[in-house]
């Protein structure tokens, strides 16, 4: 196994000092290892260190490096190649994907790198902006050598509505069913505002299993028990781990009452047999809101949204809606734009589509040999990337339409088509760099 000085979201050992963006399982690998986490500081965010116990009891606290949102720190790191001391300086910035998610930057005698994790910055968003102005301040007009970009969404079709908008189509689905149970589709973290804003739009308490119950209380949401509960009797609306939202089950449920599904994700769940008819199995969560056009075969879809448009049924008692907490084309556009990287590398390496970064953003970086190189050259893991000089071009990237078979997108958890994602070691370069 390569050593390395800083390992961001991927823990097997090795590096000296590590980051975790967020609490979700797909960056978190490697740290329920046997006997917990040893192998050297962790820092992350105060929310991040609230709750990690509740999910790692083996994980030894005093290793724990809590960071405030915009703050920075200063490492000196003894190089496991050269024996230098190396050193960084790293400034946490609000991701804003889920609680206590974030970026990290970092500068240093590594030269200038982003790293995004998962992020959700909305364009016109008060706290996208607030969270661009930090990073902004951070670089201090350095530019950034590589850019480690949540690349989930990034193709030029996936242009979704922002989140308050679509938590208010959620309630109308909701309203438009006053006789219907109704069952929502969550992660173990993630989307508290959604469910607040169905709650307070609907003057109902929500339903929650009781993991998700005791992370609302650690997250110091309704500390008086108002809106959360996890008493059936209580409420029609329930909140339910992802997972379990399948045609299945809301099958089953309908034999008892009537029940809707709603999937609140940007995930492009749109299954087609080859009759055109939407295709039930225990194994399919809800499907989710496309087109089909002409020339398009059985089994593919076009991955376009249409935000103008309600909410649709697609399946049996199942609706599912673009709520998503990964950024969208534009805004993966827009935060390029910002920092002009002189590379970019998805750090989803297994994405639904497997599109590099590289094929959209090349024009705006300063890798412009990189252009033409497919997206299964982008592995998603860390290499050692120097810095390289700004291109002028301004040549516009090739749109392409893809077509995804339907068997690309059966699965019961949307984690799993993110199996080969997440981590990075970032390694120290074969010259020394200094950075201002």
């Amino acid at each position: 196994m390569d050593e390395g000085l800083v390992s961001v979201d991927k823990f097997s050992g090795g590096s000296r000092v590590y980051f975790l963006t967020h609490l979700h399982q797909d960056h978190t690998r490697g740290l329920g290892a046997a006997g917990g986490w040893r192998h050297g500081p962790l820092y992350c965010s105060p929310v991040t260190a609230r709750l990690l116990p509740t999910r790692f009891p083996g994980v030894d606290a005093s290793l724990l490096r809590p960071i405030a949102p915009g703050d920075s720190v200063s490492l000196s790191l003894s190089s496991p190649a050269s024996g230098r001391l190396i050193s960084l300086h790293v400034t946490a910035i609000p991701a804003l994907h889920c609680p206590g998610s974030f970026m990290y930057l970092f500068r240093g005698d590594l030269g200038c790198k982003l790293y995004t994790g998962d992020f959700r910055w909305e364009l016109g968003c008060e706290e996208a902006w607030s969270a661009k102005k930090v990073l902004l301040d951070a670089l201090a007009g350095d530019s950034v050598d590589v850019l480690y970009m949540d690349n989930t969404f990034c193709h030029p079709s996936l242009n979704f509505p922002p989140r308050p908008v679509v938590a208010e189509q959620i309630v109308n689905v909701i309203q438009a069913h006053p006789d219907h149970e109704v069952i929502i589709g969550v992660d173990t973290l993630g989307k508290e505002d959604l469910l607040l804003h169905i709650s307070r739009a609907l003057q109902t308490k929500i339903w929650v299993w009781p993991q998700r119950l005791l992370t609302v209380h650690l997250l110091g949401i309704d500390d008086n028990h108002e809106i959360f509960t996890t008493q059936t009797s209580l409420t029609r609306v329930r909140a339910v781990p992802r997972y379990s939202l399948t045609a299945g089950n809301l099958e089953a449920l309908n034999t008892v009452c009537p029940t809707i599904g709603i999937m609140p994700s940007g995930i492009p769940w749109l299954l087609k047999s080859g009759e055109g008819k939407a295709r039930s199995s225990g194994k399919s969560p809800a499907k989710s809101i496309g087109r089909r056009g002409p020339g398009w075969g059985v089994g593919t879809i076009e991955m376009d949204y249409d935000p103008s448009s309600p909410p649709k049924l697609f399946e049996k008692d199942s609706y599912a809606l673009p709520y998503s907490d990964h950024a969208c084309f534009p805004e993966l556009e827009d935060l390029v734009q910002t920092v002009r990287p002189s590379t970019v590398v998805g750090i989803v390496s297994s994405s639904f589509y497997n599109l590099n970064p590289r094929v959209h953003f090349s024009h705006l970086c300063g890798d412009e040999a990189c252009a033409d190189k497919t997206p299964a050259e982008n592995s998603g893991h860390t290499r050692s990337l120097a810095p390289r000089s700004r291109s002028s071009s301004s040549k516009t990237p090739r749109r392409r339409r893809i077509k995804i078979s339907s068997s690309t997108l059966y699965r019961s958890k949307a984690i799993m088509q993110r199996k080969g994602a997440c981590g990075a070691r970032i390694t120290e370069p074969e010259e020394p760099i200094s950075v201002a």
